[in-house]
Order: C-alpha cells, then structure tokens, then sequence
C-alpha cells in the first residue's frame, strides 16, 4: 500500500514504518502515567522530531476540541497523516493495547488497597507531579506561539482569559470552546485574510 505524503515537510524527520508508529506510541503510552503532555511533547518534538514545536502546538489543539482523549486523537492525526488508515490504527493499538493490560492490572491492585491511606497519599502526590509536569510543558510550548498569526501577546491573553472562565469563572467546558474559542477562530480567520490580502496586494 503506498504511503501517504506528510501534510507539511517542516518536521525534520517521519516515522519509518507502521510498525515504528506502533512501536512509539506504546513506548510513549507506557510512560504516560499521571500526565501524558509533557511525554507527547518529549517524545514528538524532541527526541523523534516527527513534529516542529508549532506543528504540536496547533494538532494539539485540534486534538483538544475533538470528542475522546486528547493524545488518542493526536495518535490518530499522526498515524492518518503518514500512512493514512492503516497508520491510524497502528497508532491508535500502540496506544491503547499495553496500557490497557497495565490498567486492568492496577485496577485489580488498587481495589484491595484503595482505602489505605498510603495509597491515597501515593496519588495526590502524583497528582502533584502530574500538574507540574503539565505547566512545564505549556510554559516550554508559549515559544512556538511567536509564529501564531494573532501574535504572541494575544494567545497568551486568551489563555488568560480561559483560565480566567474555567478556574475562577467556572464556566462549562461547551460555553468556554463556544465564546472564547469562537472569538479566536474567528480573530485568526480575520488576521489571516488580512494577510493574504496583504500578499496579493
């Protein structure tokens, strides 16, 4: 079966075959315990280099608004990108096929630990890690955002302003992607028309 073309050649390097695909997102699934961002991240753009910082930024968001867990549907994105549907699938399996022994595993272990109050301290102090791990990686990502076309200072001010809605305004999820993400796709579709306009001129 002939592979796909990448849809941009601005990733120094690609996945060498299905089987790399599989391989990569098990290995990256296996170390996904707590908070799975931070690996993506690591594993994508700095050690495989499959993907440029801005490149992650943006299938990364595409990622979060789509329905299912962010880094299966960006599994999916990359597996479609390189090899079409069977990449995808082979994504997609490495992704989920070890995880969900070892979940099964722990599942059966945490239930006959579960009101033990080493266990309960174990995880709010994962919990801890995992929110750290997280921040760290979206302050190493603001970088990529320079190359945004609304420009560095607004991205930032709309992250402000969902942090803002969620955290302290508590607004549903649905009213947050509706009003602020409606606002941005919208002020990018402005900015980017302007541009092209500028170009032809």
């Amino acid at each position: 079966m002939p592979e796909h073309t990448p849809a941009t050649d601005a990733a120094p390097d690609r996945p060498r075959s299905r089987t790399d695909l599989f391989l990569s997102f098990t290995w990256l699934a296996l170390q996904g315990f707590g908070g799975v961002l931070a690996v993506v991240q690591r594993e994508l753009v700095e050690r495989k280099r499959w993907m440029t910082r801005e490149q992650f930024v943006e299938d990364w968001a595409v990622a979060q608004i789509m329905p299912g867990p962010n880094v299966v549907n960006l599994s999916l994105m990359i597996g479609g990108r390189y090899f079409g549907l069977p990449g995808a699938l082979a994504a997609l399996s490495g992704m989920l096929a070890a995880p969900l022994v070892l979940v099964l595993l722990l599942a059966a272990l945490y239930g006959s630990v579960a009101d033990s109050a080493a266990a309960q301290g174990a995880l709010r102090g994962m919990g801890a890690v995992a929110a750290g791990l997280i921040t760290a990686t979206g302050i190493k990502l603001i970088a990529a955002l320079d190359k945004n076309a609304m420009g560095l200072w607004v991205c930032i001010g709309l992250a402000a302003l969902t942090f803002v809605a969620i955290a302290l305004l508590r607004w549903p999820l649905a009213w947050v992607l509706l009003v602020i993400g409606g606002g941005a796709c919208l002020w990018a579709y402005r900015v980017l028309g302007r541009t092209g306009q500028e170009a032809q001129a």
